[in-house]
């Protein structure tokens, strides 16, 4: 259990990060409302279709960011990174709005609707 709670909590601190990058980034809201990157399962941001360098050079960022938190967090809690990966991923997809994309557990990008978006099992 205490597990699960650290967890949580590393979670909630690296999904407060992505938000926050979010915030300062007008591209990265953009290419977020229009559908160019969505929500993965594996925690990471991932482009939708074709992408400039730009795009591939935002969303690199960003996920070097995010592995940075999962690591430091990895190694703090006695989680493995793929399991903080995972779970935030999990957490970043039930966290989309409406119109907003992320990748199915069956790998298909799909467009959130108002009912809750298909998650891995394993989700919580």
């Amino acid at each position: 259990m205490r597990k699960v709670l650290i967890l949580a909590g590393a979670l909630a601190v690296a999904g407060l990060a992505t938000a926050a990058y979010a915030q300062r980034d007008p591209a990265y809201a953009a290419a977020r409302a229009s559908g160019q990157v969505g929500e993965q399962p594996d925690g990471y941001l991932g482009i939708v279709g074709a992408a400039t360098a730009e795009l591939r050079a935002l969303v690199g960022n960003i996920n070097i960011q995010r592995k940075a938190a999962y690591t430091q967090k990895a190694a703090a809690s006695g989680a493995t990174v793929e399991q903080l990966a995972f779970t935030s991923g999990c957490n970043l997809i039930a966290q989309t709005s409406a119109g907003e994309k992320y990748k199915s557990p069956d790998g298909v990008w799909k467009t959130r609707t108002a009912a809750s978006p298909e998650r891995d099992s394993r989700c919580a």
